[in-house]
Parts: C-alpha cells; sequence; structure tokens
C-alpha cells in the first residue's frame, strides 16, 4: 500500500483567497468546496474528496509557503491550524511543510 502525494506549491500565493484557489486545484476538491477554512478542512479530512489514488492515504507536501506566512501570519496560522485539525480527523492524512525554497 502506498500513499499518493501532492505537492501544493504556494508560490505565489499572497492572500486566502488565493491559498483556497491553489487548494482547490492541487488537491482536486469537489466543485463545492467553499474556499473558507471549515470547508478547506472538512474536505481535508474527508478521503471521499480526495483523487482516487489516495485509497490508501494522502500526503500533502506544502512548499513555498515562507512568503505567505511572512505577509499574512494571522491566515498563516489558521491554515497551519486547518491542516493540523484535518490530520487529527483523517488517519490516513499527513500534512508536512517542506523546508527551504523561500528565495
Amino acid at each position: 500500500m502506498t500513499e499518493l502525494v501532492v505537492t501544493l506549491d504556494l508560490d505565489g500565493v499572497k492572500d486566502k483567497a488565493g491559498l483556497m484557489d491553489r487548494c482547490a486545484e492541487t488537491l482536486e476538491l469537489p466543485d463545492w468546496f467553499g474556499r473558507n477554512w471549515d470547508a478547506l478542512a472538512d474536505s481535508l479530512a474527508d478521503p471521499s474528496v480526495w483523487p482516487a489514488e489516495a485509497a490508501d492515504g494522502l500526503l500533502v507536501v506544502v512548499r513555498n509557503w515562507q512568503p505567505y506566512a511572512k505577509a499574512r501570519p494571522e491566515e498563516w496560522e489558521i491554515a497551519q491550524e486547518v491542516f493540523s485539525a484535518a490530520v487529527d480527523r483523517a488517519p490516513s492524512l499527513t500534512v508536512m511543510l517542506a523546508l527551504g525554497g523561500s528565495s
């Protein structure tokens, strides 16, 4: 069994709307995804909305997050809380922050 690895690249993301759009696109979230914190938490924690290849688990590697975190620290704090809560609710989900790549 192998989990699906998806890279969530936040390069160029400047605000919450951009983060939500990038998540929707990269994670192939359903059309009903509401582009808000609760909808993101629910979608991440629900394996039924993950790509079919993620049947054995999903690993989301977040890259180039540092500029967004620096520009919007309050939003980034909420995003981290959402990622953490989703991981707590879905044992087959892992979210990792990649270090480096911030230049």
